[in-house]
């Protein structure tokens, strides 16, 4: 069994409705999966399947369907939750803040004017008014065919 949680995930077999996997391009390198500590509801991340920790390891066409996944993402959480902002990020590396340093991912989340993210930093709890289900139903409904 592979240490790497995103790659138990992925070959889990257990259907995307378990492990909410929102999305898989057509050709299998990349997937669209929520966070299942998010700091919002919709809280994306968008990965290749590939086990690899480096932006740079990846060729021309994983990066191309890595980059045409968030972008999707992005369009889905818009006509998901209509949000204020949206923030895309990485972290690369443990120093970074990556909780999985081992499997690069992107993340893509819904922001709002007054959200509640500061409970993270200052009380570290974290607020969600939705399940991973409900979130998973939204973000499946609205993402781009």
């Amino acid at each position: 069994m592979h240490a790497c949680v995103f790659c138990r995930i992925l070959s889990s077999g257990e259907p995307d409705s378990i492990t909410h996997v929102i999305w898989r391009d057509p050709s299998g390198a990349v997937v669209a999966i929520l966070n299942a500590y998010p700091y919002t509801s919709g809280h994306l991340m968008v990965m290749p399947v590939r086990h690899t920790a480096e932006l740079e390891g990846l060729g021309a066409a994983e990066a191309g369907l890595l980059m045409q996944g968030l972008q999707m993402a992005v369009t889905a959480l818009k006509l998901a939750y209509t949000p204020d902002g949206i923030n895309v990020g990485a972290n690369l590396g443990k120093a970074a803040g990556a909780g999985v340093p081992g499997h690069l991912h992107l993340h893509a989340l819904p922001r709002w004017v007054g959200d509640t993210n500061f409970m993270t930093s200052v009380a570290e709890a974290r607020v969600l008014p939705e399940s991973l289900s409900v979130s998973a139903d939204k973000l499946r409904a609205a993402w781009p065919r």
